[in-house]
């Protein structure tokens, strides 16, 4: 059975962007978010295997998002999406119980790697 994964991030292209990199690979991509509530919310309704969390979103950002998921869910694996320059706030979603990050644009491979690492 394939892994599922949640896809949060405020910018359709980049949700479009990351599920087609999951999807190809053999991940099933069983939701979507475009603000870190509902990130929680669908976390809770979908309890994938993997989210993908990008760090800024609108009404809650991704490391509160990340925070009230692991709270749940202290195994809870995620990923952070990060923009060049944000590592101040990489290090802060680690903290807060992200498992790894991957840089924005997208190398298919190293995102690959990551998720890989994460669902072991």
């Amino acid at each position: 059975m394939a892994h599922t994964v949640l896809v949060c991030d405020d910018a359709m292209f980049m949700r479009t962007m990351i599920a087609d990199i999951l999807t190809q690979a053999g991940f099933e991509v069983v939701g979507e978010a475009e603000t870190g509530e509902q990130a929680v919310q669908r976390y809770r309704e979908l309890k994938p295997d993997l989210v993908t969390m990008d760090i800024v979103m609108p009404a809650m950002g991704g490391i509160e998002a990340v925070r009230a998921i692991c709270k749940d869910n202290p195994e809870a694996r995620i990923l952070m999406c990060s923009a060049m320059g944000q590592q101040a706030l990489v290090v802060e979603a680690i903290q807060a119980g992200a498992k790894d990050f991957v840089v924005k644009p997208f190398q298919p491979s190293r995102v690959l790697e990551a998720v890989q690492r994460l669902l072991g």
